[in-house]
């Protein structure tokens, strides 16, 4: 995206925040105005899918810390961004013999042939710097000028068991892709962009001012260094086009809950062949009924009768692919916790971790009447057992 392009567009307002907003409030933000608008939500709706385009495109910027702050510092110089033509608190923004914004960064006519000297002529390339999209090379002229893509970022949801053992999920995008009918070129297939004659296809034009000397993007080819006569039909010229496509995503086994798998050159095409950006699936785990996860480990929690606490035994304890046998010891109190190795999360790296079982009593709420004669018999036997010694001696103390 162009200097102009950029700062010309309001993010904040987009996603509904106030410019000093938290990244955990333009995430926030960025997410439910995504699941509100995304093209699988509503299909066939014009309006949701620009939308849609519009909040991907200010996230990807107020998301990255360098980027928001470039973008900060544009909005501090220009004043809030009301649209591409004119405004910014410049008078005569709407081309009423004004000033045009555009001409601040392209130059215009001044400092070309017959222009006057002086002006605005080269302010566009000393900012060229600010707007160099990070994640990429920096822009550079001619028919080369080449940006690399943005990133794109989604969610993907998985089961437990899936988010254990690792899962490939398909994932269905709509975004901008290389265009399948010019392959980006943007031209009409079977023909082909033309040096621009005004550059010399430098992309360039670059004016003397006294003592400075300054390079600016050519207005006809607007820095590209061709100009296309022909344009795809399909993409306009531009060389990308919003396509709903398909990919197949390989979770690693013992992803967590939040995190983010990137998928290299699968995000925005870039510019002028460049790189494409880069795929980010945000990973969410639906909890299990069951189990939960401490790190690589496997958490369980298993009721136990009291005499199993009391007497001992062994105890089945269901896994995730089976189930095995652990030894519950005499004596036992509620809230132990058994660690069986080995039967926990397995991770790429090798690692395993292993099995928690965390044995509670299971106080029933029914007793037959020789189920409470027997109790009462072992309360009489335990008559002499102080169950809570400490707390017995703090209370006669007092």
């Amino acid at each position: 995206m162009s200097a102009r392009e950029w700062v010309g567009k309001d993010f904040y307002r987009e996603l509904g925040v106030s410019s000093d907003a938290s990244q955990d409030e333009i995430k926030k933000a960025y997410r439910k105005l995504a699941r509100e608008n995304h093209p699988d939500a509503n299909p066939g709706d014009a309006e949701a899918e620009r939308k849609f385009k519009a909040v991907s495109e200010a996230y990807g910027v107020l998301s990255d810390p360098e980027k928001r702050k470039e973008y900060d510092e544009a909005r501090s110089l220009f004043g809030s961004g009301r649209g591409t033509g004119g405004g910014f608190g410049f008078p005569g923004g709407g081309g009423n013999g004004g000033f045009d914004f555009g001409d601040l960064f392209t130059g215009g006519t001044r400092g070309q042939a017959g222009g006057p000297a002086g002006g605005f002529g080269g302010l566009g390339d000393i900012l060229g710097g600010l707007f160099n999209r990070r994640g990429g090379g920096p822009t550079t002229a001619g028919p080369s000028m080449s940006q690399r893509g943005s990133d794109v970022e989604t969610d993907v949801r998985i089961d437990f068991a899936e988010a254990v053992k690792g899962a490939t999920v398909p994932l269905r995008l709509s975004s901008p892709a290389t265009c399948g009918t010019c392959a980006g070129s943007g031209s009409r297939p079977g023909t082909s962009a033309r040096t621009c004659a005004t550059c010399g296809g430098a992309g360039l034009i670059s004016t003397s001012q006294g003592a400075f000397a300054f390079s600016e993007p050519c207005r006809d080819c607007r820095g590209r260094g061709a100009i296309v006569e022909s344009p795809c039909t399909e993409c306009a010229g531009a060389g990308t086009s919003t396509r709903t496509r398909t990919l197949t995503v390989r979770i690693p086994p013992g992803v967590s809950d939040g995190q983010r798998i990137r998928l290299a050159g699968q995000g925005e095409p870039g510019r002028g062949g460049a790189l494409s950006g880069d795929l980010y699936v945000r990973v969410h785990v639906t909890p299990h009924p069951v189990f939960g996860r401490s790190g690589n480990n496997l958490t369980i929690t298993v009721p136990v009768d009291f005499s199993e606490l009391v007497l001992g035994g062994t105890l089945s304890v269901p896994t995730l692919d089976g189930k095995v046998s652990v030894k519950i010891p005499a004596g036992a109190s509620s809230g132990k916790v058994l660690r069986v190795r080995g039967k926990g999360i397995a991770k790429r790296d090798g690692t395993v971790g292993d099995l928690l079982v965390t044995l509670q009593v299971n106080v029933p709420t029914s007793l037959s009447e020789t189920a409470r004669s027997a109790l009462r018999t072992y309360a009489e036997e335990m008559a002499d057992h102080d169950p809570r010694p400490e707390i017995t001696k703090m209370l006669k103390d007092r």
